[in-house]
């Protein structure tokens, strides 16, 4: 469930295994955001700091294609200039679109990406209906990435929603990381698998595995939706805490290799108390990290989590 006025779109392409996903804030939404991972790849996250003048974005673009498909963003930007969206200036508004991206190359190649056509697409498919699994954002993203792409597991795009004290507070999710993610109880539910079984990165490397193989590029994305009312420092505070939810899901997370980031937009027409949020922001996150796998889909040479079998390990 969205917060009202909220709308989130995909674009999907199934041949190049890659895409993009569009958060359409509506009018006067507050955002903030923070990159923790030490390979990010962004564009204007700038505007999400709490000294930045903006209070936040009219849109959020998560998308494949790393650096390549950051360029979906100017697709976004074209579709809000289209409708007057925008922060006003004395020129007319400019649409403020921030994006991150996740690294999705290895999968379906190097050659095509999201571009801007695919981020208007992104747009004119956007409701409130939010699919989930290999779709948008989570078309090629992959779990588990120590032993190279013959232990990867298929990940996804996912989502969780909570209702407390008359707020909805609803999570997304790309889920691209180096490491596993876990479930409730800690178990590995989608990473490296290896002779016939989940082995959690960690165990690997006390084994001695040092041979960091093809594509350590990883990402997981996380945006945190609420129809609470909050300024501009209490929406970073929570997309702060939000980061704590991909911890909570995926080990290790915010590695070097990670480009870890979480993202807080706040509708504003309910008032709340931003302590109660930031105590339950880290579960709803996680729950959408879980989901993202638990909804994929398998690409070529990369089954999904529902797709494997075998024994589950620690």
């Amino acid at each position: 469930m969205l917060p009202e006025g909220v709308l989130v779109g995909h674009f999907t392409d199934r041949d190049a295994w890659t895409g993009c996903t569009v958060v359409l804030c509506p009018p006067a939404s507050v955002g903030s955001g923070e990159v923790r991972g030490g390979g990010p790849g962004t564009r204007e996250s700038s505007l999400l700091s709490p000294a930045a003048a903006a209070p936040g974005v009219d849109a959020l673009v998560l998308t494949g294609g790393s650096a390549f498909g950051l360029a979906s963003a100017d697709g976004v930007m074209r579709w809000l200039a289209a409708r007057g969206r925008g922060y006003q200036t004395p020129a007319g508004p400019v649409p403020l679109v921030a994006g991150a991206v996740v690294f999705d190359l290895v999968v379906g190649g190097v050659t095509r990406h999201p571009d801007a056509a695919a981020g208007e697409a992104a747009c004119e498919a956007a409701s409130r209906d939010v699919e989930r699994g290999s779709v948008g954002v989570g078309t090629g993203c992959t779990v588990g990435k120590l032993l190279g792409p013959e232990g990867w597991t298929k990940g996804g795009f996912g989502a969780a929603t909570l209702a407390v004290d008359g707020v909805t507070l609803t999570a997304l999710a790309a889920v691209n990381p180096f490491g596993e993610v876990v479930g409730e109880d800690g178990a590995v539910i989608a990473g490296v698998w290896h002779e016939g079984r989940y082995v959690p990165t960690r165990d690997l490397v006390l084994s001695g595995v040092r041979s960091w193989r093809t594509a350590r590029e990883a990402t997981t994305l996380a945006c945190v939706l609420t129809d609470a009312r909050l300024s501009k420092a209490q929406a970073w505070v929570l997309a702060r805490v939000a980061s704590a939810g991909i911890a909570h899901a995926v080990r290790p997370s915010g590695t070097a290799v990670d480009g870890d980031a979480a993202f807080a937009i706040a509708t504003g027409t309910v008032n709340a108390d931003p302590l109660v949020l930031g105590l339950l922001v880290a579960d709803v996150v996680a729950e959408a990290i879980r989901d993202g796998v638990r909804s994929a889909t398998g690409a070529p040479g990369c089954p999904a989590a529902s797709e494997r079998a075998g024994p589950r390990d620690m």
